[in-house]
């Protein structure tokens, strides 16, 4: 009896420690990839640190200096594009949402002829390279009055929004039973109150994950605003080629404007990642 206790012992204590192996191996690998993941974004904070005679040199030791910060932020019109872009891409992403959802929920619920068709349409947008049409709405634009202004740029980003909110969306809505909807009826409710107090609480996840990969790809639009924008409106990744001259690169200054250019992206992925993991896995797109 003792050698069977002393035995039992052993191999808990055996277990114990390849549990903590695995958990210490297993942590590690994460450190490890947590590293290579972010070293791109450490890469880019010690090059905005760099100037341009220490830039080539691959040395973690050099001399900082906030040069490049101050010829950025200070010395050009940066955060006016900063702006101008914040007001383009949310503008897109509150339009894409304002139409995108009700479309998203009629998709889901109604059957009519050719709805899959339709949303195969909409989705064959995204698919499209935007240089592909960029010509032709150039052209139009300037007809109707569009080019260079905020509404025309707020319109044509829905060529890369609205099908991500549609299709992701929809998902959310058919994983409802449509029993939810008529108990409420049933019950007193009208069909707004129903989709606003029931209906859009339930698809929060997923309309937060999609509203963000939304706004990421408007923000890091480049063949729309390079197109169809002027001198009144400059969004970040038109005013960044400004620190390439013909001559040479700054890779300082265009390592400041990288960086001030994610800070919006990182900082809404930190303060609604919950939503976001959860909306990116349980909203599957069905087709």
């Amino acid at each position: 009896m003792h050698t069977q206790m002393e035995w039992k012992e052993t191999s808990v204590r055996k277990s114990q420690a390849l549990s903590a192996v695995a958990s210490l191996a297993r942590n590690l690998g994460l450190t490890l990839y947590a590293l290579f993941a972010l070293f791109p974004l450490v890469w880019m904070v010690i090059c905005s640190l760099k100037t341009d005679a220490e830039m080539y040199n691959t040395v973690f030791r050099f001399t900082p200096t906030l040069s490049n910060y101050n010829a950025v932020l200070l010395g050009t019109d940066y955060f006016n594009a900063f702006f101008q872009n914040l007001i383009v891409a949310g503008g897109a992403v509150v339009l894409t949402i304002v139409a995108g959802v009700p479309a998203a929920y009629a998709l889901a619920r109604y059957d009519f002829k050719k709805k899959e068709d339709l949303a195969f349409q909409i989705l064959s947008f995204k698919f499209a390279p935007e240089i592909l049409v960029i010509l032709p709405i150039f052209t139009i634009f300037q007809k109707i009055g569009l080019y260079d202004t905020y509404f025309g740029l707020i319109w044509v980003y829905q060529l890369i929004t609205m099908p991500l909110v549609i299709w992701v969306v929809r998902g959310y809505f058919e994983e409802i039973s449509v029993e939810i909807e008529q108990a409420a009826q049933l019950d007193g409710y009208k069909w707004f109150d129903v989709f606003f107090k029931i209906l859009v609480p339930l698809i929060k996840p997923g309309l937060v994950a999609s509203a963000l990969l939304a706004f990421i790809f408007a923000w890091n639009s480049f063949t729309f605003p390079l197109v169809l924008s002027g001198f009144k409106i400059q969004t970040m990744t038109i005013t960044s080629l400004r620190y390439i001259a013909s001559d040479t690169v700054h890779y300082g200054q265009v390592a400041v404007a990288a960086l001030v250019a994610v800070s919006p992206e990182i900082l809404a992925c930190l303060f609604i990642q919950k939503h976001l993991v959860r909306g990116l896995s349980f909203g599957a797109v069905k087709g």
